[in-house]
């Protein structure tokens, strides 16, 4: 079975982990910070927001593999796994203090599309789904 949705969302995953180490990197190369915060307030936020992606990003993918692998993803999961990867990009240009709505739109929709999966997991497991 391929798992094409799991494929996909891991692939922009790296994409993304990628990107939002590029950004710390850009603040630590111009600041001349190797180690730490260095208090500069924009990389403690671009750090956060990178461990946010973190630690959201695998138990999601996890869920959406699962799923996938249960032959329970049909036409819904790709959209719902879209929809949390454009949430973390909007949660990071938020973690910047620009635009407030992304950081709220990414911390909602990792929220509830990792509920919503969760929920469709158990299910699953109960053979209800």
């Amino acid at each position: 079975m391929q798992l094409s949705t799991t494929l996909a969302m891991a692939a922009a995953a790296a994409i993304i982990n990628l990107w939002l180490g590029m950004r710390i990197g850009r603040i630590r190369h111009a600041e001349k910070i190797s180690v730490g915060d260095g208090g500069n307030d924009l990389l403690t936020r671009r750090m956060r927001a990178q461990l946010n992606f973190a630690e959201n990003t695998p138990l999601f993918l996890i869920l959406v593999g699962g799923i996938e692998l249960a032959g329970k993803g049909g036409v819904w999961l790709a959209p719902v796994a879209g929809v949390f990867m454009l949430g973390r990009v909007a949660h990071a240009i938020g973690m910047d203090g620009k635009l407030q709505a992304g950081r709220m739109f990414g911390a909602l929709s990792a929220m509830i599309g990792m509920l919503g999966l969760a929920v469709v997991a158990v299910l699953i497991s109960l053979g209800k789904f």
